[in-house]
C-alpha cells in the first residue's frame, strides 16, 4: 500500500492493467449488480437539482420511475445509491446500439450539467472506501470486466492511468502526479 496524506492506495492500481472495452462488455457494469451506483452525499443534492436537465437524456420510462421512487435510494446495505429500474439496470442507463451508457454523462457531454457522473462510476474499477482516519483506493476485479483487463494488458494501461480523469477529479492533479512518481519508482525497483 502507498500512503499519501490521508489516502491509501493499493499497489494493484499500479500493477494491474485495465481499459474498458464497451464493444465486448456492452456496458454491463450499468446493468448487473445487487444495487445501483454508490453516491456521495453531495451527489444526491446534485442529482436532485439537475434532474430536470438530465431527464431529456434518459429513457421516458426511467424518468417516470425516478420521479416515483426518487433520484437516489437507500439499498439493503443502507448505502445511498442510484435506483435500479426493473431491479436490473441503473435507472440513469440508456442503451445505444446495444451498449449501456450513462444518461448523466450524456447530459454532461452535451453541456446541460456540470457533473460528469457519480464518482463511483467514474473511478471504476477503483473502489474508494472512506474510513474514520483515511480513504482507501483499491482495485476491484469483476468477472464481467475480463475484456477490460485483456484490453488493458494489450495497451499496457495501468488501472490508475485509465482512471486518471476520475482520480484527478477526486484527489487533484498534484496528488495524481505523486502517484505517477511513486509508480515510476516502483517500476525502477522491480
Amino acid at each position: 500500500m502507498l500512503r499519501i496524506g490521508r489516502r491509501i492506495y493499493s499497489f494493484d492500481l499500479f500493477r494491474e492493467k485495465f481499459t474498458c472495452d464497451l464493444e465486448r462488455c456492452h456496458g454491463a457494469c450499468c446493468v448487473q449488480g445487487d444495487s445501483g451506483a454508490p453516491l456521495e452525499i453531495e451527489e444526491t443534492r446534485i442529482l436532485d437539482e439537475n434532474f430536470p436537465a438530465i431527464k431529456p437524456f434518459i429513457r421516458a420510462e426511467a424518468a417516470l420511475f425516478i420521479e416515483k421512487v426518487g433520484k437516489h435510494v437507500i439499498d439493503s446495505d443502507k448505502d445511498i445509491v442510484t435506483p435500479l429500474l426493473n431491479g436490473k439496470e441503473c435507472a440513469y442507463t440508456v442503451f445505444e446500439e446495444g451498449i449501456a451508457r450513462c444518461g448523466i454523462e450524456k447530459a454532461w457531454n452535451a453541456g446541460a450539467i456540470k457533473f460528469p457522473k457519480p464518482l463511483s462510476c467514474h473511478l471504476y474499477p477503483v473502489r474508494k472506501t472512506r474510513y474514520k482516519d483515511f480513504d482507501a483506493y483499491n482495485y476491484h476485479q469483476w468477472d464481467l470486466c475480463k475484456p477490460a483487463r485483456e484490453n488493458g494488458n494489450n495497451l499496457d494501461m495501468p488501472v490508475y492511468e485509465f482512471c486518471k480523469n476520475a482520480l484527478q477529479r477526486d484527489i487533484g492533479k498534484e496528488e495524481f502526479e505523486e502517484l505517477r512518481i511513486a509508480r515510476a519508482q516502483m517500476t525502477r525497483s522491480e
